[in-house]
This record gives structure tokens, C-alpha cells and sequence, in this order.
């Protein structure tokens, strides 16, 4: 897995903010159907996704980065989606392919969520080192 840098999946709860390693999201979806999703159809391309935690704001570089992201972004990998079809990772690849028009994607999902690696976290605290 060393290709993939290190990285989270953060989602708000009730209890604060958990995350999921992603690393390990990729290991326990491995054996999952592939399946050919819409990528115009996933919700959170109409929701703030990458800005709703720590007074995060869109800044021009952080969109930058952001655009950066998605332009180096490797279809061939699948998106990782949890049992209702939310998005665990892939979300510069759901970009991407909206951007240049693809009508599908190649999705994984889940049909039981994982438990989070991190629950009620602070994203500064999280270990980063490869």
C-alpha cells in the first residue's frame, strides 16, 4: 500500500469528528463488488466536503491544491463509498471524472461501515508519517 499517502476519511457525528485511516478502508474493501457508479449522483459534490471542520475555509491555495488533486487523480482505482453510498475516498476522483465527463466510475461499497480508527479526533493530532 505504500503508493497511497497517508490520509483520512474525517466525517462529523454527534460525538465530534472520527476518522478512518484509508489505508486500511482500501485493505477491507478489497473483496467488495465492483460496481459502476453515476458520479454525478453522489451527494457530496453539492455539499461542503473538504471545509466543515476547524474553521477550514476555501482559500485560493487551498483550492489549488485541491485542483491539483484532482487533475493527478488515478481513475483506475475505485471510489470507496459506506453502506448509503456516501464517500469514504475518492472524492478528487468523483471530481475528475465529473470534470471530464465520464457517465460512471468504478465504485466499491460498503454494506457495513467499519468502525472509525479515531473517534471525537482533533485532524492535528492524527499520525501522518508514512
Amino acid at each position: 500500500m505504500s503508493e497511497i499517502r497517508p490520509q483520512y476519511h474525517f466525517r462529523q457525528t454527534g460525538v465530534g469528528l472520527d476518522a478512518w485511516f484509508v489505508e486500511r478502508l482500501v485493505t477491507l474493501s478489497k473483496n467488495l463488488p465492483l460496481q459502476h457508479i453515476d458520479p454525478t449522483k453522489i451527494a457530496e459534490l453539492r455539499e461542503n466536503h473538504w471545509y466543515f471542520h476547524d474553521g477550514s475555509v476555501p482559500t485560493p491555495l487551498s483550492i489549488i491544491e485541491h485542483a491539483r488533486l484532482i487533475n493527478e487523480a488515478d481513475l483506475s482505482f475505485p471510489v470507496i463509498l459506506d453502506s448509503a453510498g456516501r464517500v469514504m475516498d475518492g472524492m478528487h476522483r468523483i471530481c475528475k471524472a465529473v470534470l471530464i465527463g465520464r457517465s460512471t466510475v468504478a465504485a466499491l461499497q460498503f454494506e457495513e461501515d467499519p468502525q472509525p480508527d479515531f473517534v471525537n479526533c482533533d485532524p492535528d493530532d492524527l499520525p501522518y508519517d508514512a
